[in-house]
């Protein structure tokens, strides 16, 4: 590889899809706070994160993967959570995991971790490390 390019040198972009623009955008703009970028509509909803562009893909269908598609890193997820629940977001309970009153999951590295789905099902996440 080139001494002068590097990936790491470049700004990433992360994609997730969405069946429902408008919902999607609801969801990620008005319940997350995201700002909305632009509307690439049909093809794609771009929200700004921290600096870095979030690319919500339109699709007409879509199975949504089995573990975590995106996460945030938060500085107080107990906060974190209870501003979102308050927005009407549910997080997740899986049985396999002890998880706390707020479905705060603490990993054996002391990292704690809590999730929950988007409108598509999409499972994204908050951790606190």
């Amino acid at each position: 590889m080139s001494a002068s390019f590097r990936l790491s040198n470049q700004q990433l972009v992360a994609f997730v899809s969405a069946r429902d623009p408008e919902a999607a955008k609801k969801f990620y703009r008005d319940t997350l706070g995201l700002d909305l970028v632009s509307e690439q509509l049909p093809y794609a909803l771009v929200f700004d994160c921290h600096g870095s562009p979030l690319r919500l893909s339109i699709v007409p269908n879509l199975n949504p993967a089995a573990y975590t598609v995106l996460g945030w890193n938060v500085s107080d997820i107990e906060t974190a959570v209870r501003t979102l629940a308050s927005a009407g977001v549910h997080f997740e309970r899986y049985p396999a995991v002890p998880q706390d009153e707020l479905g705060i999951w603490t990993a054996p590295g002391g990292a704690r971790v809590a999730w929950f789905k988007d409108p598509d099902g999409n499972t994204l996440s908050l951790s606190q490390h």
